[in-house]
């Protein structure tokens, strides 16, 4: 890995990635269904005799297909070559931002333009070493700007892989106690709520003020009606596993794999992704009774795991 000077990296932003770039399709009644379908989505807006697009689409009208992209992004092929040949040569997407606008309808045609926004000084991070670029997209319909996508990325030169049976310095053997630190959830204005209410033992789902509606995870709005006031309930900590996962990467420091990642039905009829304890990862099942409790997974951080119940010969 050699170093690049961060002023040369400088002067890929501002640089267009995509200039009057057109639709595959108008905004249409099939794509907006499929979407919906595929997201079990069913607000009556999306389908009435006037519909709007669900926000949520608006990357979607911009994608050119499969054989539709190449060339398309000339100012990425040239900055990930030079990243690419100082070594970062991983990349994984981190996060992407959306700010919505203007509705879209069928029949509405839509024109972008990409710019690299921002390329950061070098970071080191757990998956590795490397740089962060951020493109904005600016999606309009007409001359109304009708929403803007940001996608985040890392660039990154990976950690080398130890070789097989190899711990890092200071973890223990497998079946100890896992060190390190737990990745930080994201807290922002829509999910402070949940956040506060864990920091007091209490899982919180929303409750929208104007239909009844309960949702989880939290959201902005009401998915049911749209209303934006809502309010929270307690839940029971009773639940099922709806469906599961067996976690089987290579081992961070704050984990211990294998263990099983639960889809957890709850009491009230909303579901919840955590962790499953109490049983052996190949223990878990469909359909098995488990109930919330609350541990502390580092100094800082504690989360909201469900123990499965009545299982004989558990664990952990």
């Amino acid at each position: 890995m050699k170093d690049i000077a961060y002023e040369e990296l400088q002067a890929f932003e501002g640089r267009a990635a995509e200039e009057a770039g057109r639709g595959k399709d108008p905004v249409n009644r099939p794509m907006i269904r499929h979407w919906c379908e595929a997201m079990g989505d069913g607000n009556p807006a999306y389908g009435g005799a006037d519909p709007v697009a669900p926000a949520t689409m608006l990357q979607a009208w911009t994608m050119g297909g499969l054989s539709a992209n190449g060339g398309r992004f000339r100012a990425h092929d040239e900055l990930f070559a030079l990243l690419d040949g100082a070594g970062y040569t991983s990349v994984v997407a981190t996060d992407c931002e959306q700010e919505y606008l203007r509705a879209l309808r069928p029949g509405d045609e839509i024109t972008f333009d990409a710019v690299i926004e921002s390329v950061s000084e070098r970071k080191t991070t757990k998956l590795g070493t490397g740089h962060f670029v951020t493109t904005r997209m600016d999606v309009r319909v007409g001359d109304d700007l009708a929403g803007t996508h940001r996608f985040r990325i890392l660039k990154y030169a990976p950690v080398k892989q130890r070789p097989k049976g190899e711990r890092p310095t200071g973890e223990q053997p497998k079946g100890g106690q896992p060190k390190g630190e737990r990745p930080r959830p994201v807290v922002n204005r829509d999910n402070a709520g949940f956040w506060a209410g864990v920091a007091e033992h209490r899982l919180l789902i929303q409750r929208c003020d104007g239909c009844g509606e309960l949702r989880f995870p939290w959201l902005p709005g009401c998915n049911a009606c749209g209303s934006p006031v809502w309010d929270a309930v307690e839940a029971s900590g009773d639940g099922t596993v709806y469906s599961y996962v067996v976690m089987h990467h290579p081992p961070f420091p704050a984990f211990d794999p294998p263990y099983a990642v639960g889809l957890v039905e709850l009491a009230e009829g909303v579901r919840i992704v955590s962790n499953i304890v109490g049983v052996p990862y190949d223990k878990v099942r469909i359909g098995m009774s488990v109930r919330l409790e609350f541990r502390r997974v580092d100094t800082e951080l504690e989360l909201p795991v469900f123990r499965a119940v009545d299982v004989a010969g558990g664990a952990g």
